[in-house]
């Protein structure tokens, strides 16, 4: 395979964790343009892939008005920043690798997806636990039949609850109308996971959730609203910003409360101390739920749960239900249990002889996500993870169906619901 070339719009976290390929596999992948408005993170990514001075842009629009100068074009941008760079890239001819979710509403990932098939170009959302070995043998096992067809799955999403602190009361996933509502933003891998294992279109969704914890009514009295302006409840605040940004040295939190790939010290406690990461998670304007359940129903009348909170150190773990058999898995600790009804034995899986080299993030997602995405806009052979716009886009509106379930207090019927939206 020829080296495929690639622009790269956002160069946060998102957007460095997927251009990084290039840093062991150059022979396969070169960073051609970056931009970013950002000084900081600009120049940090300048000098990591060795782009040139002329191909660094503070603005995606100044790289879409050039002439065509690579393959794809990775974006990741904020959820509510992917719809104008989406359409205006797929127009000039560019193959997209697409930072989940796609975009705010429905009608957004509609249009994305309809310009993408008009135009012939392939694009590919970030659904990274696709990727990951643990979710491949997964699927693997239901394709082999070894629990027959599935009934029914249990799944959950344990966000962690710094991780929620840091995401969703304090960073830039808190407020619904600036991003995406938190089933999109966390969870749209969940949702698209789901129906990759099942296998079958979603028909209906009914979800309850709310934001019943991170709210002013349980902030502590005396409380400042900033933590280290001097808060009575430092010792026992399990959010207090010290604790995680200043105290904990290996804290991914920290780099971004800096906006600094490697912040010093001094650094990090400049940020917090009356900026957005060291506000009191009682005292933010925060809206996006902490917990969430959703029920859905796909073809056929299997049926799933899902559950996503707050309320735990975080993680993911699933029951899948069949026939002739059930599978327990937990990601985070790398086990894969199947008991078969015929046996009556359980089968636990090596983790250690399927799971390959995972390196990078989500569980090695990050990472396998980069080496299917060159095969497919390469036209080479992929596996069974990749999926086509349409698949993601459809994935996207069974959760927005459900976040409309959520809110009216109704069972939304997902075909309905995408032919009204």
């Amino acid at each position: 395979m020829k080296q495929s070339t690639a622009i790269v719009i956002g160069c946060g976290q998102r957007g460095t964790a997927y251009a990084d390929y290039v840093i062991e596999n150059g022979d396969k992948l070169k960073i051609t343009a970056i931009a970013d408005p950002h000084d900081g993170r600009r120049e940090y990514a300048k000098n990591r892939y060795n782009v040139e001075d002329a191909n660094v842009f503070k603005d995606w629009r100044e790289i879409a008005a050039l002439p065509k100068m690579a393959d794809f074009v990775i974006i990741a941008t904020q959820d509510n920043m992917h719809y104008e760079p989406a359409l205006a890239f797929i127009e000039k001819g560019y193959d997209l690798l697409l930072e989940k979710p796609m975009a705010p509403t429905v009608r957004e990932c509609r249009e994305i997806t309809e310009a993408a098939e008009k135009k012939g170009v392939k694009v590919v959302v970030c659904h990274v636990l696709r990727f990951t070995n643990f979710w491949r043998k997964l699927k693997d096992i239901i394709k082999n039949g070894d629990i027959g067809d599935i009934v029914t799955v249990v799944h959950m999403e344990n966000v962690g609850n710094t991780h929620q602190s840091h995401s969703y009361v304090r960073g830039n996933w808190r407020k619904t109308a600036e991003s995406t509502p938190m089933l999109l933003a966390k969870s749209c891998h969940d949702i698209d996971i789901l129906q990759w294992l099942i296998g079958k279109e979603c028909r209906r969704a009914q979800s309850f959730g709310s934001l019943v914890y991170f709210v002013p009514k349980n902030r502590p009295a005396g409380a400042p609203d900033y933590c280290m302006d001097g808060c009575p409840a430092a010792e026992e605040c399990f959010y207090h910003a010290k604790k995680l940004y200043y105290d904990d040295k290996q804290s991914w939190f920290r780099a971004i409360a800096a906006e600094k790939a490697d912040p010093t010290d001094d650094e990090v406690m400049a940020a917090i101390k009356h900026g957005p990461y060291g506000r009191c998670v009682f005292a933010c304007d925060n809206d996006v739920v902490d917990h969430q359940v959703v029920n859905l129903e796909y073809e056929d009348g299997v049926t799933a749960s899902f559950t996503m909170n707050a309320f735990n150190e975080g993680g993911r773990y699933i029951r899948i239900f069949g026939t002739k058999g059930e599978i327990y898995g937990d990601m985070e600790h790398e086990t894969i249990d199947l008991f078969s009804f015929g046996t009556r034995k359980h089968t636990i899986f090596d983790l250690e002889k399927i799971k390959g080299d995972i390196t990078g993030g989500h569980g090695g997602g990050d990472t396998g996500i980069m080496e299917d995405a060159l095969n497919y806009f390469a036209g080479e052979q992929t596996t069974d993870s990749i999926c086509d716009v349409r698949t993601s886009y459809l994935n996207h509106v069974t959760a927005f169906a459900a976040e409309e379930s959520r809110l009216q207090g109704n069972v939304a019927d997902v075909a309905e619901f995408e032919k009204n939206n």
